[in-house]
């Protein structure tokens, strides 16, 4: 069954259907605000808040884009507001910057997951317009013209934005890469 079918029988009164809508795209959109916010509780009510949201607004959606990318450009938006009220409070969002990365064991067999842990802290520091391009397009794949739409800016300022957040993000990794490779 496609996604306007199912979108279209859940309008007619099956809204038992809609659970298929979720276990569709539940992990793309997971993937989407842990890579905005990191894995935290607000995370977690973010990628439940989209699917109520196309949930309630389903009756406007117009399948102009397919369903994965109305839910992540509604996980997006969600996210970037948390991250905006987090900055209202004051509340500290990203981990302590003096606390100390631990340093691989050469040895160890989990290096690949803590180097995964490592860059996964380095796009936490990104400021939110360099973390949302870098989440989708580097880490969930979208094209630059799709993340572009997405975001609703210009592909350029999509390109701009993604090989600053890659600077960034060596100049946030470089000194971590030595201590650990070096």
């Amino acid at each position: 069954m496609t996604d306007q079918e199912i979108i279209k029988r859940v309008l007619s009164g099956e809204t038992d259907l809609f659970r298929e809508l979720i276990l569709r795209y539940e992990s793309q959109i997971a993937s989407i605000v842990y890579g905005m916010l990191g894995q935290t509780a607000e995370a977690e009510d973010i990628g439940q808040e989209t699917f109520i949201r196309f949930y309630k607004n389903l009756k406007k959606f117009r399948g102009d884009s397919g369903v994965g990318t109305y839910l992540t450009r509604i996980a997006i938006n969600l996210s970037l507001n948390e991250i905006k009220r987090r900055k209202r409070k004051n509340m500290m969002f990203m981990t302590n910057k003096n606390e100390n990365f631990e340093i691989a064991d050469s040895s160890n067999n989990s290096e690949t997951k803590e180097d995964r842990d490592l860059i996964h802290k380095a796009i936490q520091n990104l400021t939110p317009k360099f973390r949302s391009v870098i989440v989708l397009r580097l880490i969930e794949g979208y094209s630059t013209q799709e993340t572009a739409n997405l975001l609703k800016i210009p592909v350029g300022t999509v390109l701009s934005r993604l090989t600053r957040a890659q600077t960034k993000l060596k100049e946030i990794l470089s000194p971590i890469m030595e201590v650990n490779y070096g």
